[in-house]
């Protein structure tokens, strides 16, 4: 079978290349694979088919291939020393004696026939066969022009991975200036600079619409990136395009491929099935929790997670294309082929990953989300172990080493961190109609990080596998951290229709913390920093600007200002305390409350639920209004939180914004959490100043993480 011996063949150069020294290159090899496809081809034998040594044990088998390799001296010592006497042992159990290629030569030259004279028989002949000029030089094109692509396969996946070491090298330099460097960044205020924030670096893609889905009858809707990112995504698919267009041209009646398309189409089959399996490592790490470029570069998980979704198309694009040009190329064997596990597993192992990228879309990540989670890495391991079963006699079992390595060690440092916090006994307390509140024991030596999150598993038999992720606040004197969960479906409203039927809508239950992750952003390096919170996004907000006041020394002539909008005055009983331990701090805050209305009802029924709590975690720092009777419950709260500017109605963003970057002595940055619609108005709006007649340097900073 031709294809088959070719698959042999290409199998047992990989095969050499790699043993005991990992991957190598292939084409200093290509000139003997010349000699072996026209003494494959031209039909003459040396031994019976039972001898499985023959090629490297019969001396006019040996002769011939000694007088092939002497034309146009092919007969390099890398060769004759080193991978011909490898070759034979490894695959013919055939030791070659030192200087085998001298005296194989010279019997060459006494007993050799051209091949011209002699009839093509299927009787093994005695000895060795000279082969027109002509034809050696079309045999050791075609193999070196085959080898040499698999060479330049390897380097043009490599660089992709180069081409991602600029992006990331680009964003750490960014990040890392504005925190070594915050001086001379205050100062970027240029054309140049103010030009790249303005337009590139900061925007949404067009318009206002990031942290929103963009809307496609529900089942198509998606995730847009930044006009940033988006620029980035384009160049990588580009880069991929060129790379897998560039020396791909076969030879005119390719003599080992049977013609110029066919030699054109492995090439392609070859080059995309090795590109697409080198990235895998990437596509791996960009969905990782314990990715350590999250801190090297300062960039989030939702950008990464945005990277990793692009980078897993083009690797299955890159498998797909490898599938479909092989089955081409295969097209006479297919079917005798796919009894081969190689074979029948790069098949399985493309249909897993087409089935990845189906069950990834937005809808069911959001519909489904712990069910999607789930399935994504049963398919991840079966892609992976098709993959292996695929390649691994190919040589390029090497590649996936690192995509198993960085799998296992984001699942390692995942357990060590649940270890290290421990399983503590957790107080969950139904705080309002949309949020519970969470109370967990903080180890002394867990160090929370401010605007950061953790990830927590709820013990209890239907859902301890599943971790979900929520920013905190801490209380530091009481080693405790406090959760505010916002009510969804899954295993948030289990814990809602818990919490309703306990004793004070208040239970006991023990969890585990994986974390902490994320960090600060740069804000605190601003003259002024505003923090704009909406409903539960608060916490993540609030953490890091309390750390910064309670850090700023007292001369600081640093302006810090929190801004929460929220529906009712009713949230502010289930943040009363944090609000509360903000009083004696050069922290300016304001709470929007967008529906005012009657909330009276609602107050007395939440303090009066509090106050009746048994067990409760109570506050050092702050206490619950004080209830007098026949007062004013809102009256109450504004007279404990005198130190809160109040306001009725929604913010007026443009305003609001413009307002701050001119009161401001200095630099200023914006930082928000909230409403994904919030958000692209805050983003949007702190673009329309950066370039403000004043020149000061505005930032926008942003903690809303999109999982799903």
């Amino acid at each position: 079978m031709r294809s088959y011996s070719l698959f042999l063949q290409f199998l047992f150069a990989i095969r050499v290349l790699a043993h005991g020294s990992g991957l190598e290159f292939y084409k200093k090899a290509a000139l003997l694979y010349g000699c072996n496809y026209i003494m494959s081809y031209s039909g003459y034998t040396f031994c019976p088919p039972s001898d499985k040594t023959c090629l490297c044990a019969n001396k006019n088998s040996v002769a011939t291939i000694a007088g092939c390799l002497a034309y146009k001296n092919s007969n390099t010592s890398y060769l004759i020393n080193h991978f011909i006497p490898e070759y034979c042992h490894e695959y013919y159990g055939t030791e070659l004696e030192p200087g085998w290629y001298d005296k194989a030569l010279v019997y060459f030259n006494n007993n050799a026939r051209n091949a011209s004279e002699v009839a093509v028989t299927k009787t093994p002949i005695d000895f060795p066969i000279r082969y027109d000029p002509k034809d050696i030089d079309m045999y050791q094109t075609s193999a070196h022009k085959y080898f040499t692509n698999l060479d330049d396969s390897v380097w043009y996946g490599v660089s992709m991975f180069g081409f991602w070491l600029i992006v990331l090298v680009i964003a750490a330099i960014s990040h890392w200036s504005k925190i070594l460097f915050p001086g001379f960044i205050k100062k970027m205020t240029g054309p140049i600079s103010n030009f790249w924030r303005k337009y590139i670096s900061t925007p949404a893609l067009w318009g206002k619409r990031k942290s929103q889905s963009m809307p496609g009858f529900k089942v198509l809707d998606s995730l847009i990136p930044t006009r940033y990112e988006l620029i980035v995504i384009a160049l990588f698919y580009i880069f991929t395009i060129i790379i897998h267009a560039v020396i791909l041209k076969g030879i005119e009646n390719d003599p080992v491929y049977g013609s110029k398309y066919s030699a054109e189409i492995r090439y392609i089959g070859d080059r995309t099935g090795i590109t697409g399996t080198i990235i895998m490592p990437l596509v791996i790490l960009f969905s990782g929790r314990n990715n350590f470029l999250l801190w090297v570069c300062g960039i989030n998980s939702a950008t990464f997670l945005c990277y990793h979704r692009h980078l897993a198309r083009v690797m299955f694009m890159l498998v797909a294309i490898h599938s479909v040009t092989y089955s081409i190329f295969e097209e006479e064997y297919y079917y005798s082929d796919f009894k081969q596990p190689w074979f029948y597993w790069g098949v399985i192992a493309t249909a897993i990953g087409g089935l990845i990228l189906a069950q990834s879309i937005l809808y069911l990540r959001r519909k489904w989300y712990e069910i999607f989670v789930v399935v994504h890495i049963v398919f991840a391991a079966l892609y992976v172990a098709g993959t292996w079963i695929h390649i691994v006699d190919l040589g390029y079992g090497d590649i996936l080493y690192p995509s198993v390595a960085v799998w296992c060690f984001d699942r390692l440092v995942r357990l060590c961190r649940l270890a290290y916090f421990g399983f503590p006994e957790s107080t969950l307390t139904l705080v309002g109609n949309e949020t519970i509140k969470m109370i967990i024991p903080k180890p002394k030596h867990w160090t929370a990080v401010p605007g950061g999150h953790a990830f927590v598993y709820f013990m209890k038999p239907a859902y301890f596998w599943q971790s979900h992720p929520f920013t905190f606040t801490s209380l530091p004197e009481e080693d405790k951290l406090v959760m505010y969960i916002k009510l969804k479906g899954g295993v948030t409203h289990s814990l809602y229709k818990l919490l309703n039927k306990s004793p004070g809508k208040t239970m006991i239950m023990r969890v585990g913390v994986e974390g902490p992750y994320g960090e600060a952003t740069p804000a605190k390096y601003s003259d002024k920093a505003v923090f704009i919170a909406g409903g539960n996004g608060i916490p993540g907000v609030y953490s890091e600007i309390f750390d910064i006041g309670l850090r700023a020394p007292k001369e600081s002539k640093q302006v810090l200002k929190l801004i929460w909008v929220i529906r009712e005055y009713a949230s502010l009983t289930w943040f009363h305390d944090e609000l509360m331990r903000l009083k004696n701090t050069n922290i300016d805050i304001t709470v929007y409350v967008t529906r005012p209305g009657d909330n009276l009802c609602k107050i007395e029924e939440l303090s009066t639920s509090e106050s009746s709590k048994e067990g409760s975690v109570k506050s050092k720092q702050g206490t619950k209004p004080k209830e007098s009777e026949g007062a004013d419950p809102i009256e109450q709260l504004k007279e404990e939180l005198s130190h809160v500017h109040f306001e009725q109605g929604r913010p007026n963003l443009e305003k609001l914004i413009q307002d701050e970057v001119k009161e401001s002595a200095g630099s200023i940055s914006f930082v928000t959490c909230g409403h994904p619609a919030m958000v692209d108005e805050v983003r949007y709006q702190c673009c329309k100043t950066i370039d403000n007649p004043e020149k000061k340097r505005v930032d926008y900073y942003e903690q809303l993480q999109i999982w799903a």
